[in-house]
């Protein structure tokens, strides 16, 4: 199951990024590219962002990626949402910030002025576990770190 987790961190390219600061949880939804494995996600954010603020006084973030817009038509019964925890690790080599703005622009095209904007930041979410959800009733835990 752990290879289905990784291939759907792989073929999506946006979730939904929970973060917390003082017990208040805020939400985001984030366009993201992952490294080859599935266990390394890639974001860019503005660092004024309340969610970059919270992510560098909390590391330690949930994402939600689902499949619900595949199912629209079948009912969403069938529909996978996966949650991922995970911990922010911010990117401060320079040649990795560099592939990693590269990897998020192939993706996400339209988002080139936020990618090199110079007061972004790119980031990576290192994957601690996944929970797979396959429609309401069945669901698959792996633990990575």
């Amino acid at each position: 199951m752990l290879d289905k987790m990784k291939a759907l961190v792989k073929q999506k390219n946006i979730c939904v990024l929970a973060t917390a600061s003082q017990n208040k949880p805020h939400c985001s939804l984030m366009a993201y590219a992952a490294d080859d494995e599935g266990l390394e996600i890639y974001m860019v954010t503005n660092r004024d962002t309340k969610k970059y603020i919270n992510l560098v006084q909390n590391p330690a973030v949930s994402l939600l990626i689902d499949t619900r817009d595949e199912v629209r038509d079948s009912g969403r019964l069938k529909a996978e949402a996966l949650t991922v925890e995970g911990e922010f690790q911010p990117i401060e080599d320079a040649d990795k910030a560099a592939r990693v703005r590269d990897r998020i622009r192939g993706k996400h095209p339209h988002l080139e002025e936020l990618i090199s904007h110079p007061n972004s930041a790119v980031f990576s979410i290192r994957v601690i576990s996944f929970l797979l959800l396959k429609g309401p009733t069945d669901a698959y835990f792996e633990q990575i770190s």
